[in-house]
């Protein structure tokens, strides 16, 4: 999940292992919930798209695997709609966009056949303060973290992994928080943490300092937010996946930029 410096921030890993070592890596391990949800999607709370207009998806692959699947185009959204998600700031409040949301050759993850950053690398200096995005409750705090950031299937032949080659430090210090509104924030490459598993926590509020854990190139944050009801997945690279033993799978993310307020100078947010 991200970098800093010319080049962007980046460090992207997944499972907690970087998968390149040029610029810095978003992180990904959240890379990028647990195994597939095993209770029945909630109401969808989004209209279906007004007839004759596509319906919404990160591309035609997406689209594609939504229709194998049999879930019909307008109706692939089970989680609330961004567009209706409020209370969002900025946890890095004076950061650099060091790697946007989107196709970048540094992503982990793969989509319509290009590798994409499934989130924002937010970066300033190394101990500066993050604060949380959102008011919630946290779920996975420090290096223990992949049953709640949405991957789907078995975790074991990665867990094995990390325990034989001694991978744990290798992994980023991460928070996840549960925002309270269908939605999941997901902090990671902290120096350290000010907050615990269970903790409530305020929009604004500390929760942990800017750093550079799990293989990133300079201290940063990465950022990213999903909804464990979503029906959408994304695909992680084939050897980023045959490397690490993780799961072909993960839930689909939101592009933050959707829900943070706008600044001057940034991208405009992709639509899911």
């Amino acid at each position: 999940m991200p970098l800093i410096g010319a080049q962007p921030v980046v460090t992207e890993q997944v499972a907690g292992v970087t998968s390149d070592s040029p610029p810095p890596v978003a992180s990904v391990p959240l890379s990028d919930p647990p195994a597939p949800l095993s209770d029945p999607p909630a109401p969808l709370s989004d209209p279906p798209a007004p007839a004759g207009e596509p319906p919404r998806a990160i591309g035609p692959a997406v689209q594609e695997k939504a229709a194998t699947e049999g879930i019909p185009f307008g109706e692939r959204f089970s989680a609330p709609s961004p567009a209706s998600l409020a209370g969002y700031r900025w946890p890095l409040p004076r950061g650099r966009l060091t790697l946007p949301y989107g196709p970048t050759e540094w992503g982990t993850n793969v989509v319509d056949g290009q590798r994409f950053h499934d989130g924002i690398d937010v970066a300033t200096f190394c101990g500066d303060r993050i604060a949380a995005a959102h008011d919630g409750t946290v779920l996975a705090a420090g290096r223990d973290y992949d049953d709640v950031i949405g991957w789907h299937g078995d975790l074991g032949p990665y867990r094995r992994l990390i325990k034989a080659k001694h991978y744990e430090r290798s992994l980023p210090i991460t928070l996840v928080i549960d925002d309270g509104n269908g939605y999941r924030s997901i902090y990671a490459h902290f120096s350290r943490l000010a907050v615990m598993v269970g903790q409530r926590v305020r929009a604004g509020q500390l929760i942990g300092y800017e750093g550079a854990t799990g293989h990133a190139t300079g201290c940063h944050l990465h950022y990213s937010l999903f909804s464990p009801q979503e029906r959408r997945t994304i695909e992680v690279r084939d050897d980023v996946r045959r490397r690490l033993h993780v799961p072909r799978t993960r839930t689909a993310r939101i592009d933050p930029l959707l829900v943070l307020p706008p600044r001057k100078g940034d991208p405009e947010p992709l639509e899911p």
